[in-house]
């Protein structure tokens, strides 16, 4: 059963005529009769019956008549859904967002994507790189925007948004506010609070290892506003990604460094990620992750345009 053969049908209940009928299906009048002739044989019964200019539904035909009504509300609404879906007016997103990703500069590319999709319903789910990976993978996100420092599964579409530095992020008050920035060695000695969901930690202590000191911790813990709490309360420094500062009295200076390799190390580059070979996605044609890295270094956080931008196509 085919659903052109059930809209001829339902037209013919309608307008009991099969000139009639035709023209409002946009077809030949032979082609709506064969489809309907199908259609019977396919239902094992007469739905209509000719006699002279007088054209009926039979008993059979008002029997399944409203089924095949009900059958054609359905497609229509399937098809209404998926169009809206496509255009993005009500597609649901899943949003992965690595939990080191500083919310501000987030909100600006949440905010703009809102704005141009208004209908749409963004469920943000929080995670390390691993565990985005991984729903990415299982289909049940739709996008991460996520960074670590080894490659990604070649299962898996990386788009670069924007590059960031590593900053040292200190108290009011503290020694540091005096510098422009700051040398390794100088955090030597400074009481640390580390970052456990910080996807940069090894490679962070192994860059304090080259220098020939390892960092004195203090405090860990998983939660990236509870280590800026405790920066701002002066209980010691940490490593951070220049945008990600979000509480009132926590200062920053970016990392000293002089090689181009040693440099390197200390910046990363948040990505818009996709499975690959996944079916089309709202999420792509709406411009998520679409939008390259920009080659101009980003302003300070807090400052300048938003760093991302959505183009559909």
């Amino acid at each position: 059963m085919e659903i052109h053969q059930v809209r001829y049908f339902l037209a013919l209940c309608e307008t009991l005529n099969f000139t009639r009928a035709a023209e409002s299906c946009n077809v030949s009048q032979p082609a709506l009769t064969r489809a309907v002739h199908k259609l019977e044989e396919e239902l094992g019964g007469l739905l209509l019956r000719r006699e002279h200019n007088l054209t009926h539904l039979t008993d059979f035909g008002r029997l399944v008549r409203p089924h095949l009504e009900q059958m054609m509300a359905q497609a229509e609404a399937a098809k209404s859904t998926a169009m809206h879906f496509l255009r993005m007016d009500s597609a649901p997103i899943n949003l992965g967002v690595m939990c080191t990703v500083g919310p501000m500069r987030f909100m600006s590319f949440l905010a703009e994507f809102r704005a141009a999709h208004r209908g749409c319903e963004v469920t943000l789910i929080e995670g390390v790189p691993g565990h985005l990976a991984q729903l990415l993978l299982d289909g049940k996100l739709d996008l991460a925007v996520m960074a670590q420092p080894e490659a990604f599964s070649d299962r898996l579409e990386v788009r670069p948004l924007y590059r960031e530095r590593f900053c040292v992020a200190f108290p009011v008050g503290h020694r540091f506010r005096e510098k422009n920035r700051v040398r390794i060695p100088d955090v030597a000695g400074e009481t640390y609070l580390a970052r456990i969901n910080c996807e940069y930690q090894d490679h962070l202590n192994e860059r304090c290892r080259e220098h020939g000191f390892a960092l004195q911790v203090g405090v860990r813990s998983e939660r990236e506003d509870w280590i800026q709490t405790m920066v701002a309360a002066g209980f010691g420094i940490c490593f951070i990604p220049e945008f990600s500062p979000t509480i009132p009295g926590v200062l920053t200076r970016l990392v000293a460094t002089r090689k181009s390799p040693a440099r390197s190390r200390w910046c990363r580059s948040p990505a818009g990620v996709f499975r690959r070979q996944s079916p089309p996605s709202p999420v792509r044609s709406g411009g998520i992750g679409g939008r390259r890295r920009r080659r101009r270094r980003p302003e300070p956080a807090g400052r300048g345009r938003p760093i991302f931008r959505f183009r559909g196509r």
